[in-house]
């Protein structure tokens, strides 16, 4: 069998430098015709900086990389999309200003003349249809106009549209991570679907069982090396974790009650605008209160509301106490992109942090040295600007951010996107015992495991409260049923 037919893929050697930095130190990776590869290891292991090498958008120092049985020295990402080599990176890459069809001609070059937005509609339109049937996504939509979830289908549906090559590898970095269970469970039937057909597939992603569910092979990244790869059914959770060199990661998620004792002063009464019924968000001193349902349905809505009614009168709200928000679309919401990690962290403690009205560096500084050690950040300097982290990264200076401050109250908005299995329980752990000493938590999740860590689950469908539970009441199915039924 030659090379073209065994292998679609093959890196060998590969090595990659960002300044002092060795991001990917010789890294060997092969993947087969129809074969599904899925690619675990912790925030800054080098996976996504890897995909990056094969999608086109870096060129390694070291190394060679064949596709389609022959090697490429001038590879980039024009070249990867005529060989069949399409990616879609946690960071999504759509243009906010333009429609979903726009963002389609984007990637199509030849589609041009008259007509060709209708084209581009009916291209992503097919698409969207058959990876996620019900969709409800208009191709005529502003992308900016989409919630994160939304843009995360359309970034996955353009990545296998058709104009010219159709896709014979296809890279998906955390394609889950914004999708509520139902949408995830459509792409990852597609998936099997494709690779059925021929079609290649890397997928990354922090969720062990979906790694584990959907994959051929098997390859952990830590510290910029392949450390251990094999056919997906010699691993279990406890081989992956340890692997990926965290041990203590594969502890459950689920753990005793977050409240060490009663507190009754409730922090925030909440009612959405559709309400047409009595039931209200209550969240008390000391609570850890979740927001669960498929994603759309007013829960990031919700929190916005609430963090808006912190500043301002809202007869639907009622806040008592200081409020920080940890988002989940970091991109949009949460990162100051030209900003250092560390200014990134302290922006919301400034007032804690001034010294005769001056900030002060040495208090700033401490700050910021406190959490990176906290939160496990990886980078050789707080300086460096915040894009410098990887996605995941990122994500622990917000949370840093959120809980370095004198909020008493803490809201989540899905914040779990593209942080490893380790920083989660790392993470759980922090909240429970930041709970425990008084503040209160307000968590929109699309991961139904998370809500195992919270005292009341509150299910939301269609922008309105359709169950509310305690953890006793609280299981998948009950939360599935609400979801979908739109009732207790």
């Amino acid at each position: 069998m030659d090379e073209a037919a065994e292998n679609f893929a093959r890196l060998t050697g590969i090595k990659k430098h960002f300044g002092a930095v060795l991001a990917l130190d010789g890294v060997d990776l092969k993947v087969g015709a129809g074969q599904r590869i899925g690619l675990v290891g912790h925030n800054g292991a080098g996976k996504s900086t890897l995909m990056n090498i094969l999608a086109g958008a870096y060129a390694p120092n070291e190394g060679r990389l064949f596709i389609a049985g022959q090697e490429q020295p001038a590879y980039s990402v024009g070249r990867a999309q005529q060989l069949g080599v399409r990616c879609v990176f946690q960071e999504l890459s759509l243009c906010p200003n333009l429609t979903v069809a726009e963002n389609t001609r984007v990637t199509h070059p030849r589609l041009r003349g008259l007509g060709w937005r209708g084209k581009a509609k009916t291209l992503i339109a097919g698409k969207l249809d058959e990876i996620f049937p019900g969709h409800s996504i208009s191709p005529s939509a502003l992308v900016k106009d989409l919630g994160i979830g939304q843009r995360q289908m359309v970034e996955i549906a353009r990545a296998f549209t058709e104009s010219e090559t159709p896709a014979r590898l296809v890279i998906l970095d955390e394609p889950t991570s914004s999708l509520d269970g139902h949408t995830a469970a459509q792409l990852l039937s597609f998936m099997r679907a494709a690779a059925a057909r021929g079609v290649s597939f890397i997928l990354i992603s922090h969720l062990l069982g979906e790694i584990l569910e959907n994959s051929d092979i098997i390859a952990v990244m830590r510290d910029g090396r392949v450390v251990a790869q094999d056919r997906a059914s010699v691993f279990s959770r406890e081989k992956l974790v340890h692997a990926m060199g965290a041990e203590e990661a594969a502890a459950p998620v689920a753990q005793s009650g977050t409240t060490a004792r009663p507190r009754s002063a409730v922090r925030v009464r909440a009612r959405p605008r559709r309400q047409t019924d009595t039931r209200e968000v209550l969240a008390r001193e000391g609570e850890i209160i979740g927001l669960a349902g498929l994603a759309g349905h007013g829960q990031t809505d919700l929190l916005r509301t609430v963090f808006e009614a912190s500043s301002r009168r809202s007869p639907d709200i009622a806040v008592s106490g200081s409020v920080a928000l940890v988002a989940g679309d970091r991109q949009t919401d949460g990162i100051f992109a030209l900003w250092s990690i560390a200014d990134n962290i302290t922006i919301r403690s400034l007032g804690g942090l001034t010294r005769n009205g001056l900030i002060s560096p040495s208090r700033e500084q401490a700050l910021s040295d406190h959490w990176r050690d906290k939160m496990k950040i990886r980078t050789p300097d707080m300086r460096n600007n915040i894009l410098s982290l990887s996605g995941g990264n990122q994500q622990k200076a917000l949370f840093a951010r959120a809980l370095g401050s004198d909020a008493t109250i803490i809201l989540m908005d899905d914040p779990m996107r593209g942080v490893d299995i380790g920083t989660k329980l790392e993470v759980y752990d922090i909240i429970r015992r930041e709970a425990k000493s008084g503040r209160t938590f307000l968590w929109y999740t699309t991961e139904t495991d998370e809500l195992s860590v919270c005292d009341h689950v509150y299910v939301m469908r269609d922008g309105v409260i359709v169950a509310d539970m305690d953890r006793s009441e609280l299981s998948e199915a009950a939360v599935i049923q609400s979801s979908f039924k739109g009732g207790d």
